[in-house]
């Protein structure tokens, strides 16, 4: 993952509320899953395990994040686990028959709480953050974000 995308999940994690959160963990996800297929065809086996990895701790995260109160995080737990073992079948096997299972799983899933979020009218998860104006600008095909930090009351304070 590339330090232009970080920079974008970061600006969406700021701006987002509880249900584009999943989304973004989603995306996070999938960007490693990338970073997976790309390795593999380049013969980077430190580097897909690396990525693998990494998807399987955003993967650990979300199966912390369940809330067992609900009868679905049990569903989602055994898809989550099973995905999981998927991408492990994937490095010991060094091939992407794992990973390719797990992705299209996940992306099924992903599409729902797509919808999900969508439907979601609740305010940002965080407060105190810099407001974000994105918009196109008279170069070509450029978007340009401005970051409006007219707040000095922003962040802690001790």
């Amino acid at each position: 993952m590339d330090d232009r995308l970080k920079q974008d999940f970061t600006r969406r994690l700021s701006q987002c509320n509880s249900g584009g959160m999943i989304v973004i963990i989603y995306d996070i996800l999938f960007a490693y899953m990338d970073d997976v297929k790309k390795a593999y065809e380049d013969g980077e086996h430190e580097e897909m395990k690396n990525a693998l990895r990494k998807s399987q701790r955003v993967l650990d995260e979300m199966i912390q994040s369940l809330d067992f109160s609900y009868e679905l995080s049990n569903n989602l737990y055994a898809l989550y686990v099973f995905c999981k073992n998927e991408l492990a079948r994937t490095l010991y096997q060094n091939q992407l028959d794992g990973l390719n299972e797990a992705d299209k799983i996940l992306r099924r899933l992903y599409g729902s709480f797509v919808e999900a979020a969508r439907q979601d009218t609740s305010g940002p998860m965080m407060r105190n953050t810099q407001q974000v104006y994105a918009g196109m600008t008279y170069g070509r095909g450029e978007l340009n974000e401005s970051y409006m930090d007219n707040d000095n009351q922003r962040g802690f304070f001790v």
